[in-house]
């Protein structure tokens, strides 16, 4: 039997899948001062904008599924251990320009925490393996401009 704090975050989850994309209903779930924390990439989410990373999330990876490995309920806390599903096929966008799709599949690791007040979120933060991510995406850190640029900086 889900607790409802269990039953609110898997409604999210629900909502935000590649299949179904209720992009409002992921929304409506949420505080009126909610906040959907995306700490790996240190971006925050508020009001009309709550929906953003479920939109991007559909283009980039359009059959987005979220396979959930373990859930641990403590109160109006939830903490799960997931897997980000789905196969590049939009295109990501970068400070640098747009990286075209290439087909990859993927499979991120991820550990989410939400917290839940009166049976709304409160709050949620996503810690995505982003550099699992890049990789997946077929992007190499530049570890040799790195060493250059801290090299030159010590000098």
């Amino acid at each position: 039997m889900a607790t409802d704090a269990e039953g609110v975050v898997r409604a999210a989850y629900h909502a935000a899948e590649g299949s179904v994309l209720d992009v409002q209903g992921f929304m409506d779930l949420f505080t009126e001062d909610g906040v959907f924390n995306n700490v790996v990439a240190g971006e925050s989410y508020r009001g009309e904008h709550l929906g953003d990373l479920v939109v991007f999330m559909g283009t980039f990876a359009p059959d987005v599924h979220r396979e959930l490995h373990r859930f641990h309920v403590m109160g109006g806390t939830v903490a799960v251990e997931l897997t980000i599903e789905g196969t590049f096929t939009g295109p990501f966008e970068t400070p640098a320009g747009v990286i075209q799709p290439t087909g990859a599949k993927l499979s991120i690791p991820t550990a989410d925490f939400w917290y839940v007040e009166d049976g709304k979120i409160k709050e949620f933060n996503c810690y995505v393996g982003l550099s699992v991510m890049l990789a997946q995406l077929g992007v190499q850190p530049d570890f040799a401009s790195a060493v250059t640029a801290s090299t030159a900086a010590a000098n």
